[in-house]
């Protein structure tokens, strides 16, 4: 841990040049102290960094120290600097791992490409915290000594301990057998199985978790993605699911398959307005995400549907016909 904390030292100084102890303990997360101890030994080692006094003083590499390294290309370098600015890192508590590798990646460029390698990388924003209407996007927040438990777990092969809350029912321990991790829409599952059973979890809902000492009960290879399209294939097939035909404004298409389990079916109607067949969770679900598109979005079945849309419009217009109250 402390030797990968002194490479992120020795690369933030190569790439900001001079920088004040308080700055390196934020960067670093840890206290000033720590810093001070670290820049001793980095300077012990051998490593040429030295300390300026004054008023805009810090700590500061030799001119010329560095180690480069000519196995990425630009286009490599401009993929993982892209990759590393979406937000799954967020998910599984990969936040300043990732910040270090990248910091790594910069640094083993030849310093002919570095300037150019960061400055591409600006050109690109994946997955920002909100949409050009400032609607925020909602990131599963999972503790972080629960997050390193659960990947500890995960990939260590231990069983698993975990406080889980699932819906409508009071938080229970169980221990499970962890198979892998998943983020989808910035949510994080964690796929398992318990005593046999499939099971899979919501990482949000994990309340708490502790790596156990006893061997998981899994194969050692896994295909995660076939795993998730076969328990995903099951979860639509099962529970209160509810199907629906929808008529919708094509400015409100993407909206709407935010809040849907599955799209069926696509056809354009003869207004333009896509006709698209999809799954919710239930019939609560379907009529919750529908209600808020209004007019933008008709409901041609199931016949259940569109009575309870028509019920609360009703409802709503009545309130409003009312003569107005002090």
């Amino acid at each position: 841990m402390r030797a990968d904390r002194l490479v992120s030292l020795v690369l933030l100084l190569r790439q900001r040049g001079r920088l004040t102890a308080d700055a390196l303990a934020r960067e670093l997360e840890v206290s000033t102290r720590t810093v001070l101890r670290d820049i001793e030994a980095l300077s012990a080692a051998g490593v040429p960094v030295y300390a300026e006094r004054g008023r805009h003083g810090g700590f500061a590499l030799l001119p010329g120290f560095r180690t480069e390294l000519t196995g990425l290309n630009h286009d490599e370098t401009l993929a993982l600097l892209a990759a590393g600015s979406g937000r799954g890192e967020q998910v599984f508590g990969l936040g300043p791992a990732l910040a270090s590798a990248m910091r790594k990646v910069v640094d083993a460029l030849p310093e002919s490409h570095q300037a150019a390698a960061s400055d591409a990388a600006q050109r690109f924003l994946v997955d920002p915290e909100t949409d050009l209407l400032s609607r925020r996007s909602a990131v599963d927040q999972v503790p972080g000594t629960t997050m390193i438990e659960v990947r500890r777990a995960v990939l260590s092969g231990r069983k698993l301990r975990i406080h889980y809350a699932a819906t409508d029912r009071e938080p229970q321990w169980r221990t499970v057998d962890p198979i892998g991790l998943v983020t989808v829409r910035d949510r994080g599952y964690l796929l398992a199985t318990r005593s046999g059973e499939d099971r899979t979890y919501r990482l949000s809902r994990v309340l708490a978790a502790e790596e156990l000492s006893e061997p998981a009960e899994r194969p050692n290879r896994v295909d995660l993605d076939r795993i998730w399209r076969d328990r995903s294939a099951r979860f639509l097939s099962g529970g209160d699911h509810v199907t629906a035909l929808v008529r919708v404004d094509p400015a409100r298409r993407e909206e709407l398959l935010g809040t849907v389990l599955a799209v069926r079916a696509e056809d354009p109607d003869t207004d333009g307005w896509p006709r698209l067949e999809v799954t919710f969770q239930d019939a609560r679900h379907a009529e919750w995400a529908l209600w808020r598109l209004g007019a933008d979005a008709e409901a041609l079945a199931p016949r259940s549907l569109r009575s309870a849309l028509r019920e609360r419009a009703a409802t709503l217009a009545a309130r409003y016909a009312a003569a107005d109250t002090p």
